[in-house]
């Protein structure tokens, strides 16, 4: 099979989270370990590091990496989902897995997984952690895809957990309360591995405590251990409470939330120099100022264009789009064109109801089932108070934004990590 041909045959031929939603999930591990022991357990030939949340697992999985990156191991990166190319999922120092490998992988054990029948999610994690054994990778930061306890990813015994924020995402699969979503991300906690918890919040914390004193492991709140500081030039300055100090501290992803974000991956390098990594402080400063470089990350407050200023986020649930909104009242702009996209099984109303009401909004719809019609997002959207027209496409979206806009404006793309992908 050709490469095209090997990528048809996967999305034809087994289920997928990220086009299909609920119907794609798997509330067990039984395939993943099935291939896991046909393959011979290859995520114990290299250390890893597990990283889950609802926001900002993708901003810290990047920034470890290029950290690690920059202190001379061999990484490898596996995330999900992917923007435009299905080997964005699958990296090592920033190289995407090669089409050849992928193809070789499927039609090698194209019996295999005709009797086991795994998901989508499920053949790309085996795929992954073998791709790092047989390139003898150093180490490897695993993002959970979705949840953590019941999650594919969740057969590695990590040399840290990292459990970035916890909010609303997900709901019909994960629970319908924060202390719900907490416990199964918690599931990530390994006996005697140290833990580390990007925020804290009272209405969910104890379940992180009462996780990790069962597994006798070490935790750490990073928010209460780092003191952060946004500078009026974009750095920012971080003091742990035992002295430690980062300051000026230059960051490739522009978003303000990354002031979250970084607290966890320092905590988490602290963790790992605990570990017998050797991590310097210069190889901090250069993996956070050079994620994208490092690691091609995207669609994190990236610009597209200058003149109108264009950003596209693939922020889409309740607390990424507060930040995002946040973020939109701090930028300059005689009017603001929001061009925005959802999925279906999202808490839309919420969104939307924090959206600014003085935008010209395009409603749009990605090019996957579990999109929400883009008439049906106009019609919630003008119960919420914000105006705009409805487009079938996201590019033709797009385009009227762009010729509406003039180099004043401000153009914002996003609502959905499929909107966003196609654009960039």
């Amino acid at each position: 099979m050709t490469y095209k041909e090997t990528l048809d045959w996967l999305f034809a031929q087994l289920p997928m989270y990220q086009r299909e939603g609920q119907a794609a999930y798997k509330a067990n591990l039984d395939n993943t370990l099935k291939l896991d022991a046909h393959f011979q357990h290859p995520h114990r030939q290299f250390k890893s590091i597990h990283v889950a949340g609802t926001n900002g697992k993708g901003s810290v999985s990047h920034m470890l990496a290029s950290i690690l990156q920059e202190a001379g191991y061999k990484t490898g990166l596996y995330t999900s989902p992917h923007l435009k190319d299905f080997r964005e999922r699958i990296k090592i120092d920033g190289q995407m897995i090669s089409e050849t490998y992928v193809t070789d992988f499927v039609t090698r054990n194209k019996e295999l997984f005709a009797s086991i029948k795994p998901s989508f999610f499920e053949m790309t994690v085996a795929m992954a952690f073998k791709y790092f054994a047989d390139q003898q990778a150093d180490i490897a930061v695993i993002e959970v895809g979705l949840g953590g306890r019941l999650d594919s990813t969740n057969i590695i015994t990590p040399l840290a957990s990292v459990i970035t924020n916890i909010s609303f995402d997900h709901m019909a699969l994960l629970g319908d309360t924060l202390p719900k979503i907490a416990a199964e991300k918690a599931g990530i906690i390994k006996p005697g591995i140290p833990a580390i918890i990007g925020t804290q919040d009272d209405a969910y914390d104890f379940i992180f405590k009462e996780k990790a004193d069962s597994c006798k492991a070490p935790l750490t709140f990073a928010s209460s251990e780092w003191g952060t500081l946004q500078n009026p030039d974009n750095t920012y300055d971080f003091h742990h409470r035992t002295g430690i100090a980062f300051q000026n501290i230059k960051s490739e992803l522009k978003g303000n939330y990354q002031r979250k974000n970084i607290p966890a991956v320092l905590e988490t390098v602290l963790s790992l120099r605990h570990s017998g990594l050797h991590i310097s402080d210069r190889n901090i400063r250069d993996g956070i100022a050079k994620t994208i470089r490092n690691t091609g990350l995207f669609g994190r407050w990236q610009q597209l264009n200058a003149a109108p200023y264009t950003i596209c986020d693939t922020g889409h649930n309740i607390d990424g789009i507060s930040e995002i909104v946040a973020q939109l009242k701090t930028c300059k702009y005689d009017k603001l064109h929001f061009v925005i996209g959802m999925v279906s099984d999202k808490d839309v109303t919420s969104v939307l109801s924090i959206l600014p009401k003085e935008a010209c909004y395009y409603f749009c719809k990605a090019s996957i089932p579990r999109a929400m019609n883009e008439h049906v997002l106009a019609e919630k959207a003008k119960a919420a108070g914000l105006t705009g027209c409805a487009y079938p496409t996201v590019a033709e979206a797009y385009e009227a934004a762009r010729k509406n806009a003039t180099p004043q404006d401000m153009i914002y793309i996003g609502g959905s990590t499929f909107v966003v992908a196609e654009v960039i």
